[in-house]
């Protein structure tokens, strides 16, 4: 199991480099609905010896399929490229990258250290303003390299868009395998694009609704690995599984607070369903609502200080807020059709949620006062929507037509880059981590 820490990540961020101007145009809007990808050219990145020509191609790979991904940019084929890059501390021949119609460019190294760890330096270069944006070195564990290459994608996201990136981030999802009446479920956790993925549970128990904490080294999830289904909490770095609590009946849907000191869950008593958090330092259970419907699928906003749900109470499945301590619950989804499974943005800007009509399934958003509401996704059935951590993407389960499985997918906020996530075979009930500390 690959630890989600850096400890044998000595990564040494130098900037070497903000030189390019403030009235530079090399620079993506991510607010744009229609967007033109930035060309961009990723050359491999150099090596120092022939033994590191590997790790310069593998590198530069995983960039160029990161910023495609995102759908913000356009890598440029390398063999398209006339200028040939041989030492990054010489500025280019920004006339060669123009010709090509790059109006970025990403040129690195590579070189093992005598130390054994690998050293990897990069420069991003705007074509037109003829300047260097940004440089960084770092320094990993050659088994790091793929790490290294997200960071890298993510500094460049940020340089050129100004948002924080997130392909430095993982998915913890359930992988579904068998026949449809003997449906086996494995909890699992793989890298932001589908590599390295891992399988943390043996598939001889359901699990179901995995959830990271805030520093992503415990998963909150729903299993049914006793005599009734209960929350438990797994361990990412020792593999301990510990269940939350000695409910007498069926707990579920749980979610930690942005601080991680709380989880909030569903507790199930006489078939009705009601929202409890309990404290983790000092194991208290409070109860947060008292209504004789269906109150399930919390969320807290990224302050901690209110909570989404859904709830029947007022005949149909919709979505309401409430402030953290239970107090203030209020609808706010109105309107045809039902929705469910509200997840807070980390920006705390908008609500994504399930949306139900006439049978289909939808991903939307919609303000946390429930106005904007915007429907992104049109798949057979998609549900079970979650944020990247900078709130500009999300992850959801999409149905195959006719219920042929199921897949992850991805979506941005503006519902125009839809993708699919790779997994190894059926996948369901994507979490996002944050990003990667």
């Amino acid at each position: 199991m690959r630890k989600l820490t850096p400890t044998l990540l000595a990564a040494l961020a130098a900037v070497l480099g903000m030189l390019v101007p403030a009235f530079a145009a090399l620079k993506v809007d991510v607010n744009q609905a229609n967007i033109q990808p930035l060309p961009i050219a990723i050359p491999d990145f150099v090596p120092v010896t022939p033994a590191d020509v590997a790790a310069g191609q593998n590198i530069a790979k995983v960039v160029r399929a990161d910023l495609d991904r995102s759908g913000l940019f356009k890598p440029l084929d390398p063999k398209s490229f006339i200028d040939k890059v041989t030492n990054i501390n010489i500025a280019p021949n920004f006339s060669d990258w123009r010709i090509i119609t790059a109006q970025g460019l990403v040129t690195g190294s590579v070189a093992m250290q005598s130390d054994g760890r690998l050293r990897v330096d990069f420069r991003l270069w705007d074509i037109y303003g003829e300047e260097q944006m940004l440089g960084l070195q770092y320094f990993t564990q050659p088994a790091n390299w793929r790490r290294i290459a997200h960071m890298i994608s993510d500094a460049i996201y940020q340089r050129i868009t100004g948002e924080t990136g997130y392909f430095d981030t993982r998915i913890v999802f359930i992988s579904e395998s068998g026949p449809p009446l003997a449906r086996k479920k494995r909890l699992a956790v793989m890298d932001e694009d589908g590599a390295n993925p891992t399988f943390l549970t043996n598939g001889s128990y359901l699990v179901l609704t995995p959830r990271f904490n805030p520093t992503a080294q415990m998963i909150a999830y729903m299993s049914y690995i006793g005599r009734k289904p209960a929350v438990y909490l797994f361990d990412l770095e020792s593999g301990r599984q510990e269940k939350l609590g000695d409910f007498p009946n069926m707990t579920f849907s749980p979610r930690f607070s942005p601080d991680g000191n709380k989880v909030v869950m569903s507790l199930e008593k006489g078939g009705n369903s009601d929202i409890y958090v309990m404290d983790l330092r000092t194991r208290a259970v409070t109860r947060l609502t008292y209504d004789p419907g269906i109150d399930t699928s919390p969320s807290y906003s990224p302050d901690g200080k209110q909570i989404t749900f859904e709830s029947d109470r007022g005949g149909t499945q919709q979505i309401y807020v409430m402030n953290a301590d239970g107090s203030n619950q209020h609808r706010i989804s109105f309107g045809a059709g039902r929705n469910g499974t509200p997840v807070w943005s980390p920006r705390g800007d908008l609500i994504a949620f399930t949306k139900i009509t006439s049978g289909s399934f939808r991903i939307g958003v919609m303000r946390p006062d429930g106005s904007g509401e915007r429907i992104l996704s049109d798949g057979w059935e998609d549900e079970g929507p979650t944020w990247a951590p900078n709130g500009r993407v999300l992850m959801f389960t999409r149905t195959i037509e006719g219920g042929r499985g199921s897949q992850i997918w991805s979506i941005d906020v503006t519902g125009r880059n839809e993708r699919r996530v790779a997994t190894p075979g059926d996948a369901s009930d994507p979490a996002w981590s944050p990003l990667i500390q």
